[in-house]
């Protein structure tokens, strides 16, 4: 059986053999962006599963508090509890997006930005 590779993008937009990414890795910009990421995605990770891993829980040892009704009749507790997951999912990721778009993305511009000067700087040097 014959296998091929797929082609690489050898002179691509965002192709930069020129930069060291180690260097790039190691850069204060980066480990800020990385630090900030880690500092929202970790706790709303941990906020979510519990949350859902709650639910579970609930739905599987305390069918009594979820069969209760809850504000109408037919509309039980766990029914409620269930259609929060939908509403905590859009309202994380809404809430990743503003962040991503005040804090993440600027953060990551500057971090390519001094990636590239570094790595136009060395290719002139040498």
């Amino acid at each position: 059986m014959a296998t091929t590779e797929a082609p690489r993008a050898a002179g691509g937009g965002d192709h930069h053999p020129e930069i060291d990414w180690a260097a790039a890795e190691r850069s204060p910009e980066f480990r800020q962006l990385v630090r900030k990421k880690k500092a929202f995605v970790i706790p709303a990770t941990v906020f979510f599963m519990a949350w859902y891993f709650g639910f579970v829980i609930l739905a599987g040892y305390a069918p009594d508090f979820m069969g209760r009704e809850f504000l109408t009749d037919g509309f039980t507790v766990g029914y409620a509890l269930a259609l929060s997951q939908f509403v905590m999912t859009w309202a994380l990721g809404a809430w990743y997006l503003r962040k991503a778009d005040r804090e993440f993305d600027p953060l990551a511009e500057r971090a390519a930005e001094v990636a590239l000067r570094r790595g136009e700087g060395e290719r002139r040097a040498s």
